[in-house]
């Protein structure tokens, strides 16, 4: 197994393997993927759950709201990578039998360490219920809960997404893994990216572009992360990945925001929205993750011409 560079980020390259074309199941699994990741619709779900159309409720938010979501998002993403980070295991060298020297991974220490480390009895329901539940508290009690309902909705999406990828066969032991996670946060919005994302190379709103407009980054990060025993948080290349996310992120957290909004929508609406906020990175999630195993089976080049080809299928430009 090589290692390939393609626009920054660095992708495994099966050099053993020959390409082919996808198999029916992968190919419906790609299917699948292409709905959900250019026609995410976020939007209606957002509308049905505060039972008004988000256009109507929240085109344009206040100068003093907008500062406040644009604050809880960066500090929301700081947080998601910590947690990202602190999966990561320590490596102790111990001898084994014999002469050799084996590596012996260490699991993470700390509560949030653990948060993503132990995932044994997760599922989807428990996480749509916690984010509901935080949801319910968000809408209860207005914005002004917003900078600490935010970052506890991020850290449970953050771990529902971890599963989905394990369950997807991606090694979350690998910084670039656990970085993949925090990637889907930018994968979520569409529309007017440009704006949102000024000065943040993420000006486009398809899944291909959105990621080769985080490849570098990501993958300074994730060379940075592979590279340390003990991670600075202010590091220059986490600073930098954090702040594409969270740019990126923003635009679907203002849409969030704006559709807990609705003055009569109280903690009944407030759970609503969160829960179909949650059940959108996850689709999200699902759909990222199955490109990535599709990418390590057949090829980047296979899978993206595929993805091509569906993605006309739908009428999406």
């Amino acid at each position: 197994m090589s290692d390939i560079a393609l626009t920054g980020e660095v992708l495994p390259a099966a050099t053993e393997s020959i390409e082919r074309p996808l198999n029916e199941a992968d190919l419906a699994a790609l299917r699948r993927s292409v709905r959900a990741l250019e026609q995410p619709g976020l939007a209606a779900r957002l509308s049905a759950a505060a039972g008004a159309p988000l256009d109507m409720i929240g085109r344009s938010l206040p100068a003093p709201v907008t500062e406040v979501v644009g604050r809880s998002t960066e500090a929301a993403m700081r947080g998601a990578l910590r947690v990202a980070l602190k999966t990561l295991p320590k490596v102790a060298v111990a001898p084994a039998a014999g002469t050799e020297i084996e590596s012996v991974a260490v699991k993470p220490e700390g509560r949030l360490g653990a948060l993503l480390g132990s995932l044994t009895g997760s599922s989807t329901f428990n996480h749509k219920a916690m984010a509901a539940l935080s949801g319910a508290f968000g809408g209860a009690f207005g914005l002004a809960t917003l900078a600490v309902e935010l970052p506890v909705s991020t850290t449970l999406m953050l771990r529902s997404i971890a599963e989905i990828a394990r369950e997807e066969g991606e090694d979350l032991d690998d910084p670039e893994g656990a970085l993949a996670c925090v990637q889907v946060f930018a994968l979520g919005g569409k529309g007017d990216a440009a704006g949102a994302a000024e000065g943040t190379g993420l000006t486009e709103s398809g899944y291909f572009a959105v990621r080769a407009a985080l490849a570098k980054t990501m993958a300074e990060a994730a060379r940075y992360a592979g590279s340390k025993t003990l991670l600075d948080q202010s590091a220059p290349a986490l600073i930098r990945f954090t702040a594409q996310i969270a740019a990126r992120f923003g635009i679907v957290v203002s849409q969030k925001v704006a559709a807990q909004a609705v003055p009569v929508l109280g903690a009944f609406g407030g759970a609503a929205v969160n829960t179909a906020f949650m059940s959108h990175f996850q689709s999200m999630a699902r759909a990222h993750f199955t490109v990535r195993r599709l990418e390590r089976t057949y090829g980047q080049a296979t899978v993206r011409a595929a993805y091509e080809v569906e993605k006309a299928a739908l009428g999406v430009a």
